[in-house]
C-alpha cells in the first residue's frame, strides 16, 4: 500500500550533467525494491507503471522517487529491474568473497569497497599486492566458486551477544531494527544490508582486472563478477577482432605473436614519423629560401600547410628573419582546428597577436617578436591574412 506521496527533486547525471530533477517521493507501506547503502547502488523498477528512478534510505524507511505523483491509500504492484539486481547481487557477493579470501591468505583488510557501472573496487588496507598475489587470491575465490558453497541470511536484534563474532566495519548512524548477517558458509560471516546470492556458484567466475595505487598506502584491487565478465571478454574479443580485421599482416602470424607484431608496427611508424619530420625540417629551410631569393618579395610572408608543428613553423620564421619581415604561418586543416604563429617587429606582433587569436577563436601568447598558439578553426584565416597586409602596407 501506498503510504505517502510528497513533491520532491534529485540530482541525476543526464549527458554526461548532473541536473535536478523534479518528481515525488513515494514511500510504500513495505517494498521489494533495494535502497542504496552498503557501497551497493539502489535497484530499479515499477510502482505500477510509473518508473522508480531511485531509492534511498530514512532510517527503517525506504523512499521511492517518481517522475508522477501517485494516490496515497492505493494499492500498488512493484516489479523490480532484474537484470539490475542480479548484476548488483553477483557483485556484492562477490566483494564479500573476494574480501575474506584476501584476509584470510594475506592479512590484507578490507577498508571501503564501490560497486561501479563498469566494474567496481576493493581498497585494501596494505601499500602494494603483487601480481603472483592477485593469481592466488584470483584462483582460490574461483575455486570456492565451483565448490557450490551455500550463503544465508541470519537477522540478528542489535542487543544478540552473536553480532560481536561477526565481521563489519560497524553501523550507520541511522540503524534501526534487526541486524542483516550474510553467511557465506565456512568462508565469512559479515553484517551487510545489501542484496545477494544464495549460492557462489551463482557468481558463475570473478575476474581481478588489476590494481591501483589507492589513498594514505592503501591498494584498490579492481574486479568484475559474473555477467560482467562474459561482457568484459566479448569487448575484448569484438576489440581484438577489429583491430586484426584489417591488417593482412596479422594473418601471417598466431594470436601469441601479436604482440611482437605490434611492436615491430610502432617502431615502423616511429621511423616513418622521424624520417617525415627530418624531410619537413628540409621543406621549412628550402620555402624560407625560396622567399629570400625573391627580389620582388616585400615585407610580408605568409603560408598555410596541412601538415606540420609548431618546429616546422619557427625554422620558416627563423631562416627568413624577422627583425624586418612579418611573417604569418599555420598548419592544419583548411577550416579546422591548427596551429599559428605570427613573427616580426615586436610592436607590429603585440598589436596584431590579440586580434588573430580573437579571428581565429584561438588560444596562445608571445613575447619577444613572438605570438603563437592553438586555434579552433582556421575558416577565417583569409580574413587574417588580408588584415596583417593591410596593416603592412599602412606601414610603409
Amino acid at each position: 500500500m501506498l503510504v505517502a506521496c510528497s513533491p520532491g527533486e534529485i540530482k541525476q547525471e543526464i549527458n554526461g550533467k548532473k541536473e535536478t530533477v523534479k518528481g515525488f517521493n513515494v514511500k510504500l507501506q513495505d517494498t521489494i525494491l533495494f535502497p542504496e547503502g552498503g557501497g551497493q547502488p539502489d535497484d530499479h523498477g515499477l510502482i505500477g507503471d510509473v518508473p522508480v528512478l531511485r531509492v534511498t534510505r530514512q532510517g527503517a524507511e525506504a523512499v521511492h522517487f517518481v517522475s508522477s505523483a501517485l494516490e496515497v491509500g492505493q494499492e500498488v504492484q512493484l516489479k523490480v529491474d532484474w537484470e539490475r539486481r542480479f548484476d548488483h547481487m553477483q557483485q556484492h557477493s562477490g566483494q564479500h568473497l573476494i574480501t575474506a579470501i584476501a584476509e584470510s591468505m594475506f592479512g590484507y583488510k578490507t577498508t571501503s569497497w564501490e560497486l561501479g557501472r563498469q566494474r567496481s573496487t576493493i581498497e585494501l588496507d596494505t601499500p602494494s599486492m603483487k601480481p603472483a598475489q592477485m593469481e592466488a587470491l584470483e584462483a582460490a575465490v574461483n575455486e570456492k566458486i565451483r565448490a557450490h558453497v551455500p550463503v544465508a541470511v541470519q537477522v540478528l536484534s542489535l542487543d544478540d551477544p552473536a553480532l560481536e563474532q561477526v565481521r563489519s566495519r560497524g553501523l550507520p548512524d541511522d540503524a534501526a531494527g534487526p541486524i542483516r548477517i550474510i553467511d557465506i558458509e565456512g568462508i565469512d560471516v559479515n553484517m551487510c544490508c545489501g542484496t545477494h546470492v544464495s549460492n557462489l556458484s551463482h557468481l558463475q567466475v570473478i575476474k581481478l582486472l588489476g590494481t591501483e595505487k589507492g589513498k594514505k598506502n592503501k591498494t584498490n584491487l579492481l574486479f568484475l563478477v559474473g555477467n560482467r565478465v562474459l561482457k568484459y571478454n566479448l569487448m575484448c574479443y569484438k576489440l581484438y577482432i577489429s583491430l586484426t580485421l584489417d591488417w593482412t599482416v596479422f594473418d601471417r602470424t598466431g594470436p601469441d605473436d601479436h604482440v611482437d607484431t605490434v611492436d615491430k608496427i610502432q617502431k615502423t611508424v616511429k621511423g616513418l614519423q622521424k624520417s617525415n619530420l627530418g624531410l619537413l625540417r628540409d621543406v621549412a629551410v628550402l620555402i624560407a629560401q625560396n622567399f629570400k631569393s625573391n627580389p620582388e618579395r616585400g615585407n610580408f610572408f605568409t603560408l598555410h600547410k596541412k601538415e606540420g608543428d609548431n618546429e616546422f613553423m619557427s625554422i620558416i620564421a627563423n631562416e627568413i628573419g624577422t627583425e624586418e619581415t612579418l611573417v604569418f604561418l599555420t598548419v592544419g586543416e583548411e577550416k579546422g582546428p591548427g596551429l599559428f604563429l605570427l613573427a616580426g617587429p615586436s610592436g607590429k606582433v603585440s598589436e596584431l597577436g590579440p586580434r588573430v587569436l580573437e579571428m581565429l577563436q584561438g588560444k596562445g601568447a608571445g613575447k619577444n617578436g613572438r605570438f603563437q598558439g592553438k586555434v579552433n578553426s582556421m575558416a577565417r584565416r583569409g580574413e587574417v591574412e588580408t588584415l596583417i597586409q593591410e596593416h603592412c602596407k599602412n606601414e610603409q
